[in-house]
Parts: structure tokens; sequence; C-alpha cells
């Protein structure tokens, strides 16, 4: 769903009119209309003017940011010269002090000024034309003026810019979250030179941080003109989650019921720096899962360290009596980059170093069971992945998409140039090539009647191992078939669900009961000589409940339209999917 941005509350003081702009406007404007002097004027030289000192103004603050910016502020009028009789030619205005306007736009601004018989009060409109359109582009801190005692050559005027910067920001509010967390991600934001819009768009962007909860800023006078000081005053969001998860999405040769334990801090040491930890059970199996992501630039850089380790021994009968056991290992460093980030869209490049290891027995005896594994039953797998993400989000829609590449790389890892079936080269190993890719769009048809779509898919260049293949089948795949019931090399999946709200309940109807109608369908072959291709489609109803953040469950049933072999002969071997998601902090 689109995200619903909190209103930010933005308000600018405007200290000597938009901080420092009215010191501009005093500035020595050039020379008014005077008691005519006994010699002739040098009608191209702008003498310096003494104006008398204004009237000591309280700070005056500005309405809300929203009417700020539909209606900019105009200049302080200035006092209007009385009839000048000299003129003096105009044929352009060179304008110093600039870094953001082109000269088009120069020209574009300053050429209703020019001619052959400019008067002074003309220029006095030059000057300020170009002040508003600074303003008009957000540079609302920025202006011109004329400089003091400047000699006018071949008709060229100059206007002097100053053109705002922010000098600095001040946090507040914050506890644990380090200031320099907050002002780095908005000093993207802040020029030089300083323009309010991107300002209020990098504000925007930390208000979405999960890390922020609310955010409000003042923009107030620096220490000289066109000098400003953003004053920010930071509400912190909860960081601290613990989930207790029980599903039947695992395995029935491990045991498909498993219950879930996951600890998260989102802001461990006050960097924005997350952690997390999880623990997982079946009746046949064990998991531990840890990572940590550490935040390395302005613009949401991380580095981020996995380890997860699953001890298993298969319980379904009959097998269960083979004493049949496995330990696998994963670890991953990875380097995350967005390239694009707006309130409303993300583009992130990244890339990861993985390690998968893993060791099977039978008896008590280490033994191959898998393709791939060496005597000994062992798997290593040195990989090296490269991903691309993709985030858009609108008012009642969000679409997210990820490409991954990956490539088995030859260290440290199982190779079988002589596999252990003698003369068999349909054995796999740590050498491969594969892509796989998700899809997912979210979209809102009217409150909290969703439609979801999604999709993955996976190609290989040649037979993979257990660890690197593509299953179907299972909750979050093909609803109606049994957890990984396919393991492929190649594979498509995509599923179509649209969620209806049943009932709302709870004083504050913070309780939403939803049906969920879907139809899942896969796509699976592999590169083995001899493989067949298997299709699976499957339709059914769900529910979903929510219970404000505190509690979430899900039931889904799920029917075989297509059979494929005994365990999914007809309407008879339905599958029914079960989570349930408790955080109770």
């Amino acid at each position: 769903m689109a995200s619903e941005y909190r209103f930010i509350r933005l308000r600018f003081r405007l200290l000597r009119t938009l901080l420092g702009l009215w010191g501009l406007y005093l500035l020595p404007l050039g020379a008014r209309a005077q008691t005519p002097p006994a010699a002739p004027p040098d009608f191209n030289r702008i003498e310096p003017e003494i104006l008398p000192e204004p009237t000591p103004q309280p700070p005056k603050k500005l309405p809300p940011s929203e009417e700020l910016l539909n209606a900019p502020p105009q200049p302080t009028p200035q006092p209007e010269s009385p009839d000048n009789p000299n003129f003096i030619p105009v044929t352009k205005y060179r304008v110093t002090g600039n870094t953001v306007l082109s000269e088009e736009e120069i020209e574009k601004v300053t050429k209703p000024f020019t001619g052959d018989a400019v008067p002074f009060s003309r220029l006095l409109e030059a000057r300020s034309a170009l002040t508003q359109y600074y303003i008009d582009q957000g540079y609302i801190t920025s202006g011109a003026y004329l400089p003091a005692d400047q000699v006018i050559e071949d008709g060229v005027v100059t206007l002097q810019v100053v053109e705002g910067r922010l000098e600095g920001i001040e946090v507040t509010g914050n506890k644990h979250l380090k200031s320099s967390y907050v002002s780095k991600r908005l000093n993207l934001g802040a020029g030089p030179p300083l323009n309010v819009n991107e300002l209020l768009g990098a504000m925007r962007l930390l208000q979405i941080d999960p890390l922020i909860g609310n955010l409000s800023a003042e923009l107030t006078a620096g220490s000289g003109p066109g000098l400003s000081i953003l004053q920010v005053k930071v509400e912190e969001a909860s960081t601290f989650d613990v989930q207790f998860v029980l599903d039947n999405q695992r395995s029935g040769s491990i045991g498909s019921f498993q219950r879930q334990v996951v600890l998260s801090e989102a802001n461990l040491l006050g960097f924005g720096d997350g952690v997390r930890l999880g623990y997982a059970n079946t009746d046949g199996s064990n998991e531990l899962d840890f990572s940590y992501t550490f935040p390395i630039n302005a613009r949401n850089g991380t580095i981020s360290a996995s380890f997860s380790q699953v001890w298993s021994r298969v319980v379904e009968e009959p097998f269960d009596q083979l004493d049949i056991e496995g330990v696998s290992r994963d670890l991953s460093l990875t380097y995350r980059q967005p390239v694009i980030q707006t309130p409303q869209k993300e583009l992130a490049l990244g890339i990861t170093l993985g390690r998968q290891e893993s060791d099977t027995s039978l008896l008590g005896v280490p033994f191959p069971l898998s393709p791939g594994a060496d005597a000994e039953g062992r798997t290593e797998i040195s990989q090296l992945r490269l991903f691309q993400e993709w985030t858009q989000r609108g008012n009642d829609s969000v679409l997210a998409l990820r490409s991954e590449f990956g490539i088995g790389l030859d260290a440290f890892a199982t190779i079988n140039p002589n596999p252990v079936l003698p003369g068999d080269p349909n054995v796999p190993d740590g050498l491969f090539f594969l892509w796989r890719g998700q899809a997912q769009w979210v979209k809102q048809f009217a409150p909290s009647n969703l439609l979801l779509l999604r999709s993955t898919a996976q190609f290989a260049d040649r037979p993979l191992v257990p660890l690197q293949q593509y299953g179907l089948g299972g909750l979050n795949s093909v609803r109606g078939y049994p957890q990984n019931l396919l393991l492929v090399d190649n594979g498509l999946f995509g599923s179509a669900e649209y969620r209806l709200p049943l009932a709302r309940f709870g004083d504050n109807q913070q309780g939403l009961l939803q049906l969920a109608p879907f139809f899942d369908a896969g796509h699976g072959w592999s590169n083995t000589d001899g493989s067949r291709t298997e299709t699976l489609a499957a339709v059914g109803l769900g529910l979903r409940w929510q219970w404000s953040d505190l509690m979430s469950a899900r039931l889904d049933w799920g029917i075989p339209i297509l059979s494929i072999g005994p365990e999914t002969s007809g309407f008879d071997d339905s599958q029914l999917f079960f989570s349930i998601v408790v955080s109770p902090f």
C-alpha cells in the first residue's frame, strides 16, 4: 500500500524579512533622484545612497509550509523614487553570485527591463523580478541587489545575488538515536544554495524512516544575510520488537508444525543499526539465525552480516527408522546502496558474498543423501550474488521488483570432476550461474479492499544442488500442495489474491476480518537428462484477521486442480495452511 505520510509541520520564521533579505534590500541600491547638482550628472554611474534606519520590528512567523509554498512571500516594497528624467541605455544584465540559474533563465527574467532609455526605477524592478524568480523556484532565502558605486559600461548592468545557505542543523528531542543520523540526512536536501522544496523532500524521506515517529522543524535566521539555521524536533519510534509465530509451512519430513520467536532491535547503538535474533523449532528440526545491519552513509547504504544454522532429522514414518540427520549453515555478507530514493520510489543495488554448507548422515554415519554431495555427505557452496531492487509507491498502490544473479565460485566449494555416481554427467556441484526474479503489486480499490499479485522465477544454466533449487508448493507458493512438493532447477510461480473486508471489531475498529479468494500456479523443470516438466495449479479461500499491530492470523484452504503422483490425486488432497503472529511490544 502507498505509505501515508504524517503531516510534517515545517514553520519558517522570518527575521528582518526572509532571513536577511531585508538587509539585502537595504544595501545601497543606487542613486535616487536628488536635487540636481550644479555639474551635469554621469548617468552611467550608480552612486550609493544613505537610507534611514528602519524601526526594528518583532520577528514574524510565517504561515504553515503548504501556504508558504503556494503563495511565496513578496519582496519588501521599496520606496518609490520620484520621477527621474535621467535615462540610461541597458542592453543586458550581468548576474554575479549565481550558481543555480542558467543564462537562459536570467535573460528571460531580465529582458523586459532592457532598452535604449531605461529609468532607474526599472533597474530596481529587474532586481525585484530576479529575487522573485529565486523565491518561486524555492530559494526563499536568496535575493538580488544592485551593487553600490557600479559603472555601467556598454549598457551592461550588474546584479549581485546572495544565495541562501543553511548555516547549521540543531536536533532536539532524540533520546537514543544519534543527532548526526538526522542532520546528515537532512543535509542532503540543504544545498547550497538552500531550496525549501529540496529540504521538504529530505524531511518527507526522513519522516517515513522506521526509526522516526514524528518530525517538526523551524527555519530561523542565521548569523548573516542569507544564512539560516534549521531547528529540528524529533520523536523517535519504537524500535524493539518481539514476535511469536505459529504456522505449518515446513516440510512434513521434519514436522510441518513450526514454533518461532524473533527478537529485533532497529537502533541498537544509536546509529540506526539493526540486530535480529530468531529461533524456530519443529518436531524434527531446530533453527537459529542472527543478522546485524549497519548504515554506512546518509543515503541509507548498509552493510549487513547474517548467519543461520539448522539441525534436522527425518521424523516422517517409515523413514524415521533410518536415523537420517542433517546440519546446514548459511553465512553471508551484503552491501546494499539505494541510488535513487524519494518518498515515492527507490532503486537499490547490492552485492552479497555467501557461503552455504550441509552435512548429512544415515544411521549415524556420514553419507551422501542428495545430488552433488561428496562421499562424506558434505556439500559446500561459495556464491556471489548481485541484486537490484525497485520499489514504487502511489496513492493506492505499491510495486516491488527484485532481480538477482547468482554465481557459484570455485573457492572452497564442492567440485565433482569424478561424480559419486561414475559416468553420470548430471551430478551438480558448486559451479553454476542462475537468475532469480520477484515481483509484487498491491492495489487498493476501497478501504481494506486489496488486490495482491505475486510472481517469482528462477533459471539456471545447469543442474543445481538442493541448496540452490527452486521449490513449488506450500504456504508461500502454490497452496493446495505440500510444502516444497517439487524441487527443480528452473521454475515460475504466479498468484492472484483479492482481500475484501467482512467485519471490523473493537471500540476503535482496530480489528479487521477479511475474506481472501486466491488462485496459484507454478511450473518447473530441471536441467538433468530425462527430467519432466511439472505444473501445479490451485484455487482456494483464505481468511485474514488483524488486531491492530498486536496480532495477525491467516488461514488458507487450497484445492489442487492438477494431480501429480499419489500425494495430489484430487479434491480430497486439499491443503490447509495457517499462520499466527503475535507482537506484544
